[in-house]
C-alpha cells in the first residue's frame, strides 16, 4: 500500500513524496527497505513483543535522553526517549529505532529512515499525525461523512461539500464562545446547540427563545446575534436569540 501510494502521489505532484508516517500493520520490512532506496524518508511503528519490551527496559538510564513533546493538549509531555539502530528481517540496513515513554505501559518504538532529525522531532512529527486521524473520525463519526446518500457522483460531492461547511461553521462557533475554543464538534453541539426553544415572527425579526440552560450565559456573552444580516431565502427578516 504505500508503494501505491507513492506511485499515485507521483502521478498527482510528479515527485515523489518528502515523508511517509503510518501503523505498524500497515506494511512489512521489506517494503520499508524499498522506501529507504527510493530515499523516501518514513515513520513507523514497530510491533512490540515482550522480549523487546524488556530488552529495551533493561538499558542503563545514562542511555536515555530527556526530552519535553510541546504539543497542545498532552498530557505526557515530558518524556525520555533511547535512539538507536537494529537489524530488522528483509531490511538491507541498520534501522534506526526510538524508544519513547510516552507515560503507557510499555514504551512505544519508532522505527525511520532519517538521520538528520533529533528523536525529539520523530516522536513530534509522528504525534502530528494523530490530529489528522481526529479530524477523519470526527467527519465520519459526527458528520456521517461515510454515510453518503447515494451512487450518484453528484450527491457524494455535494455530501462532502456540506461536511466541510459544517465543519468549518463549528470551528467558527468554537472561536467567538469563551472556553470552548478546544471543543470537538460532538461536545460542542451536545452542550450549546442541542437546545430547545421556541419561535417568534416579529415584523422582520425571528424571535429563537433559547430554552434554560447551563451554557446559555457563554452564548449570550457571544453575542451571535449582534452583527446578524438580513437572511434572503426568510423573507430577509433577521435572526435575534433571547436567553430568559
Amino acid at each position: 500500500m504505500p508503494l501505491r501510494f507513492v506511485e499515485y502521489w507521483k502521478e498527482l505532484t510528479g515527485t515523489a513524496p518528502d515523508w511517509l508516517t503510518f501503523d505498524s500493520k500497515l506494511t512489512t520490512y521489506f517494503v520499508l527497505d524499498r522506501l529507504r532506496a527510493g530515499d523516501i524518508a518514513f515513520i513507523t511503528i514497530r510491533r512490540r513483543g515482550s522480549r523487546l519490551v524488556e530488552q529495551v527496559r533493561q538499558r542503563p538510564s545514562h542511555d536515555w535522553t530527556a526530552a519535553v513533546i510541546d504539543t497542545p493538549q498532552r498530557r505526557h509531555q515530558r518524556i525520555r526517549y533511547l535512539d538507536d539502530h537494529v537489524r530488522l528481517p528483509g531490511y538491507g540496513a541498520p534501522c534506526r529505532q526510538i524508544a519513547a515513554e510516552l507515560g503507557r505501559p510499555a514504551p512505544t518504538l519508532f522505527l525511520t529512515n532519517n538521520e538528520s532529525l533529533s528523536g525529539r522531532e520523530i516522536v513530534k512529527r509522528y504525534i502530528g499525525r494523530n490530529a489528522i486521524e481526529n479530524d477523519l473520525g470526527i467527519n465520519v463519526n459526527f458528520f456521517h461523512l461515510d454515510c453518503l446518500s447515494s451512487e450518484v457522483r453528484l450527491n457524494v460531492n455535494t455530501d462532502v461539500a456540506m461536511t466541510v461547511l459544517a465543519n468549518g461553521c463549528y470551528r467558527w462557533l468554537s472561536q467567538r464562545l469563551k472556553g470552548c475554543h478546544n471543543m470537538e464538534p460532538k461536545q460542542l453541539y451536545r452542550k450549546c446547540v442541542e437546545t430547545g426553544g421556541h419561535l417568534t415572527v416579529r415584523g422582520d425579526q425571528i424571535l429563537v427563545s433559547l430554552d434554560r440552560r447551563s451554557h446559555n450565559p457563554i452564548i449570550a456573552q457571544a453575542g451571535l446575534d449582534h452583527d446578524s444580516r438580513p437572511i434572503p431565502w426568510l423573507g430577509e427578516k433577521r435572526l435575534c436569540l433571547d436567553y430568559r
